[in-house]
């Protein structure tokens, strides 16, 4: 069987070799990036099943290069970074990473953030084994992680389609934030749940609707969200 392929993108030597030595004990073939534009031809080259990315590089941001990274891959990926802010959280999460460490970081922290999200399977329970969904216009492929609206293939992040995915489950069900941070995050997510609003906001941006006018995912005022075929 193929050893899982992992990607660093770390321009300090130290925390290059710090995650290189901690991902091959994890039993990974590991590549390494220096750069921004580096680490997004590795990952178009070398499809990783996982990267640690930092946010700081010397050239492309690393909010960018996640973005663009998640344009062609469903890898997991975990943003690092020597700051504290909580934005820099956020915004990380937005374009879709997985998981945040703050340097200094801790090798067996991260060792068990890695591993608690290769316990979880890529696409949420909801989408398994499952037949295409259609509501009007909107067509939810769970099998092959494909979304269609009036038949325009939608490009959205792994968060977005495993929110969507969920939601259009069960149809007019309402689902807490909590119950959408279980399935798509895992039981692993620590921080505020609103972060959830972050990626409805962006989901419902690429539906064409808006909280105001939603089309299919309607809020309900604390309590959570509920899909309107």
């Amino acid at each position: 069987m193929a050893r899982p392929r992992a990607l660093v993108v770390e321009d300090s030597p130290e925390f290059m070799l710090l995650c290189q030595h901690l991902l091959e004990k994890e039993g990974f073939d590991v590549v390494v990036a220096t750069d921004g534009r580096g680490a997004v031809e590795q990952a178009q080259k070398e499809r990783p099943d996982l990267a640690i990315l930092d946010l700081g590089l010397p050239d492309v941001d690393g909010i960018e290069v996640c973005r663009q990274i998640r344009q062609f891959t469903d890898a997991y990926i975990v943003m690092v970074t020597g700051r504290t802010d909580e934005l820099d959280k956020i915004v990380g999460l937005s374009v879709g990473a997985d998981d945040y460490v703050t340097k200094p970081f801790s090798p067996r922290e991260l060792a068990a953030r890695i591993q608690a999200m290769r316990r979880r399977p890529r696409s949420s329970a909801a989408g398994q084994g499952t037949t295409i969904r259609e509501y009007g216009g909107l067509r939810i492929d769970p099998d092959v992680r494909e979304v269609t609206l009036d038949g325009q293939v939608l490009e959205l992040t792994k968060i977005e389609f495993g929110i969507l995915d969920l939601l259009s489950s069960a149809p007019r069900r309402t689902f807490t934030r909590g119950q959408l941070l279980e399935d798509v995050w895992g039981d692993n997510w620590y921080g505020d749940d609103h972060i959830i609003d972050v990626h409805v906001g962006n989901l419902r941006k690429k539906l064409g609707e808006s909280a105001s006018s939603p089309r299919h995912i309607r809020t309900l005022r604390g309590v959570g969200y509920r899909f309107e075929p």
